[in-house]
Order: structure tokens, then sequence, then C-alpha cells
């Protein structure tokens, strides 16, 4: 059995010392112990390269919340010294939070591939930004500042994936992105092994592998496993196929357009992300959709159901996404006895409640839902532990920060790593927010960052915070409590009793009857204002304190004081 050598996190607030002389800084601003939100920042000669800028998705816990950001607060004081964000591929969890950068800083230059640049120029549209690009391809070579980066290939479920190589004076740090070996892939386009093996006989310093599917033992299956259960459903479906996808999933999506023209089904997309990408992807050349297959959906009410085919956005169960809308009959598509849902996407760990609440809905409509536990319908995009073992004795790396998952997945991919011979010390499983310092061919963690939660709503960054994300989860638990206290303002004392209004729930007869005492009491012991909001936030305290202990119930307390 390996053990991972154990790094002790530093504490909140523990500022790392001046960067030494000839060392590189990375510190990741999200993407460890979670999924999504990846972002690292490398810091040398006193300039700043950021790869990727992802965003979190919300769970169940997150109410009103449309995104999780990057916290950003590292990098204000320093936005001049950034030389270029590298983006490794077009998912949101790699690419959504560049708008929010931008608001800091319009013109940090954006390095990708032509594809995810694509992507990006269009979300920025929305949030009308015009950036500063530049596009890159595998084997390409150039400096950004004192960062000499370079391009390798690497397949995932979305074309144009880049690894990305980082030199300094400091050392060589190899970054995969998001990857996996699939052998087969369908664009023929697969990772760049021998890049990595080229780079291993350089010498790398620092290697950050994606960590997702750590845990999962063996190889994943090629993209082209999955073209006989995509017939099939295509083949035998009834009536009409919606088939639910990630929006830049374009292999998958190829795969069912193919498989519906095969059949002589008309495709319509539904879902503005998915129509939009769609659209990019087939003007850029990596989608091709044979003529007359395209319809739009509002077309599909006057055609067979047995010749249609809906390819929408929603298989993580977004309760806004179409496919949601369509299972809570919320959509001008309405799904009926006999259709077939074919969910085309991975179970993203954290959205499991919400997938398997839209597939129960799904089937009380009286759809055949099809998904990956019962076909085979899905291969993930990540390298499995057997293709990052493989990685491993290819790279030959000195240190290893496994990045771009759970605590369990980052854990997982280091002991692969001290597996092949990395030194247990050298294989750092770190939190957000801790900075890595490498020099001399050593990696080592120097302090911490502050690296929290940014929460957006209605496209606004901090607009929702811990504490009201949490008065929010109390609102739906335990309702709400509001008090109107008249105080004579001379004495302090109550005039009469307070009243109480409470929303949500219902008190038994004499539950509140102490309150009135806890009321009483709390303006007994104030020494200063009795009237004023200090007066009005102390009796809040005292009476969720008193409500916690006595009725197991913690309402959002409102005091309202009005001078007698």
């Amino acid at each position: 059995m390996t053990r991972t050598s154990r790094h002790s996190t530093p504490r909140a607030g523990q500022a790392p010392p001046k960067l030494d002389r000839g060392a590189m800084r990375i510190v990741a601003l999200g993407g460890l112990e979670e999924i999504g939100r990846n972002m690292t920042v490398f810091e040398f000669g006193g300039k700043l390269l950021i790869v990727d800028c992802g965003v979190l998705f919300p769970e169940e816990h997150h109410p009103g919340v449309d995104l999780i950001l990057p916290d950003f607060s590292y990098l204000r004081d320093r936005l001049d010294d950034i030389v270029g964000l590298v983006l490794t591929h077009g998912h949101e969890d790699h690419i959504g939070a560049v708008p929010y950068l931008l608001r800091e800083r319009a013109d940090i230059p954006i390095i990708s591939a032509k594809l995810t640049l694509a992507f990006i120029k269009t979300k920025l549209q929305e949030h009308r930004i015009t950036a500063k690009t530049v596009q890159v391809k595998e084997g390409d070579r150039k400096k950004f500042g004192p960062f000499d980066l370079e391009f390798l290939a690497v397949n995932h479920s979305i074309p144009d994936g880049l690894a990305v190589a980082i030199r300094t004076s400091a050392g060589l740090v190899l970054a995969t992105g998001d990857f996996k070996m699939d052998q087969f892939p369908l664009d023929g386009r697969i990772t760049d092994l021998a890049g990595f093996a080229r780079l291993g006989e350089e010498g790398v310093d620092l290697f950050l592998p994606d960590s997702t599917n750590a845990d999962v033992p063996g190889f994943q299956i090629s993209e082209q496993d999955l073209a006989p259960a995509i017939d099939e459903v295509m083949r035998t479906a009834p009536r009409r196929i919606i088939v639910s996808s990630f929006a830049s999933h374009i292999h998958r999506i190829q795969q069912v357009i193919d498989a519906a023209h095969l059949y002589h089904r008309k495709v319509a997309f539904v879902g503005r992300s998915m129509v939009r990408n769609m659209k990019t992807a087939r003007e850029l050349g990596y989608l091709n959709i044979p003529r007359g297959l395209l319809v739009d959906f509002k077309e599909l009410d006057k055609m067979d159901p047995k010749k249609a085919v809906i390819i929408c956005t929603g298989s993580q169960g977004e309760p806004m996404a179409a496919l949601a809308r369509m299972a809570s009959q919320d959509h001008m598509i309405d799904l009926t006895q006999g259709d077939t849902v074919l969910l085309a996407s991975s179970l993203i760990p954290g959205n499991e409640t919400s997938i398997y609440r839209l597939i129960n809905d799904l089937t009380k409509l009286g759809a055949n839902v099809v998904h990956k536990g019962n076909a085979k319908v899905h291969v993930s995009g990540h390298a499995s532990a057997g293709e990052l073992v493989y990685c491993y004795n290819l790279v030959r790396p000195r240190n290893v920060m496994p990045v771009h998952g759970e605590h369990r997945h980052l854990k997982a991919n280091a002991e692969l790593a001290i597996r092949t011979g990395v030194d247990p010390k050298k294989a750092l499983v770190v939190e957000d927010g801790t900075t890595i310092d490498l020099k001399d061919g050593v990696a080592r963690v120097t302090g911490k960052v502050t690296a929290d939660y940014v929460y957006v709503e209605n496209m606004v960054a901090g607009a929702a915070t811990e504490e009201s994300l949490q008065d929010r989860i109390r609102l739906a638990e335990d309702g709400a409590l509001t008090v109107l206290a008249i105080v004579n303002p001379d004495t302090g004392k109550l005039e009469e009793d307070p009243e109480f209004f409470p929303v949500g729930w219902a008190p038994k007869d004499g539950e509140l009857d102490k309150a009135t005492d806890i009321v009483e009491k709390t303006l007994a012991q104030l020494k200063g204002e009795k009237t004023g909001p200090d007066a009005e936030h102390a009796i809040a305290e005292g009476l969720v304190r008193w409500s916690d202990r006595s009725l197991r119930r913690k309402p959002v307390v409102t005091v309202i004081i009005v001078d007698a």
C-alpha cells in the first residue's frame, strides 16, 4: 500500500514569503478539491501567467446562485503584471469565468486554439467585451514575458484540447489540462505522448496532471465504442428522440447527427448555448451536418415523430436548461408517452441528486430514458488510472501537484505518482490558495492566499455571500420571525409586549411566550443605545440563540424597534 506524504496546509491568512530570486510560484485559485473553477497562476520574474479561468456550477446548498467564480483578489494589485491567459480547452469549467476576469483588465491576452477562442469570443460578446487573442496550435512554442510556452495536443471530449509546457530558468512545468488517451478518437487527433516523453527526457520539474478519474482503474474506452448504442436508439425508438449533452461536446453530437442521418431523421438544436456552439463549430469545420438534415425545432410539430431528433442542453439536471424544463412541462416541447431521452453525458460529482430527479420526472411523463447506467452511451473525457500511470512513466517528473479533482481524486493521483517512483515528499496534495514555490528542482509549500468562492447572480459577481446563502437556507428550512418592539428611549424598557410575526412556520400555543423575556433581558443588558441598529441586532441574536436551544429552529430574525 502506498502512502502519500502529509503536507500541512497553511492556515488561511498565512501569507507566503517574498518569492526567492530565480524561483517560480504556483497557486491554484480553483480546481483543487472540487470539479470546476479551474484556474492556476504562475509567477516568475515579477510577471504572472494564468492557465484556465473556469466556473463551478452551484449545488442545492447554493440557492439563487447562477455561477461560482475563482477569487481574483490575489491578482487585483498585480493585474498589469499578467502577460497572458492560456485556455487549455473550451469547457465552461475552464473558460466560464473569463468575462469576469476581463472586467478587471480587458486587454489580458487570451492564448488558445481556434475553437476555444471562437467559443470565448462569442461568450465575451454577450458581456460586451472585445478580447485580445493569440491563436496557437499543437507544436507551437512562443514566449510571453519570461514564460516560454510550448503547446501539445491532448485528446478530450472537445476538439482542440491543449497541454502546455511552461519553461523558465526555475524549471519546466507541464500542465495537461483535461485529457485522456483515446487511441481511436473521432477526429484522429491523439494525445501527444511522444511530446510528453520528449519533455520527460528534458526533465519535468513539476507535473500538473488531470485527476478527475484517478480513482477509476484501467483505461477509458474509445469514443468510437459508443456508436452501437447510439445507433440502436436511433433504429429502435418508436417516436421522437431527445438527446441531452454538454453544449461543447462536439464529437458526441457528431455521432448523434451521423446516426440520425443514417436513419433518415431530422435534427433540431434546442437551448441557447447549444445553438450558439454548434453554429460556431459548423462554421469552423469541426461539425459536419449533411444538407437538409437540420431544421428549426418549431417545425417538429408538423413532422412524423418517428423522424425527429432534438439535441438540447440539461444533462446535469440544471433547472433552467431545456431538458429540465421539458421534464417539468414548462417548455414549448411537450414530452409524451413513447418519446426516448438519451442522456449522452457523464454524471458530474455533486449533481447526482439533480440527475436522478430528472430521470424520474422524465419517466413519469412516459419517456424511455437511456443513460450511462443502462447503456454504453457515454465515455469520460478524463484519463483513468492506467493512462495516468502510463504518463508518469513517460514524463518521470521530479515533483507532482495533482489538479482538477476533489480531494479523493487528488490523493489517488498522488498515490499513482508515488507507485511510479515519485518521492512521496514531492507528491503535493494541496487545496485552493496554497502557494507552491519551485526552485532548484524542488517544489515546496510556502503559504496560502485567499481563494474563496465568489458567487454570481444575474451576471453580478459578489451579489451573494456565504452569509446571505446561509440566510436563504435558514429561510427555507426554519422560516423567519419579525419582531416589533415599542421601547421607551428614556428607560430602555418595553412599553408593551412585543408582537411576533412568524413566516414559514406555525408556532404552537405559548411557544413564543418566552421570547418576550428574551427581548426584555437583552434590553436590560444593553449599556449604550437601546433603540438603534445595535439594539435590534443584539435582540435578534438573542432570539436566534434561544430559538435554536429551545425550539430546535433557527429562523431569520428581523427586529424593528419603535421609540415610544
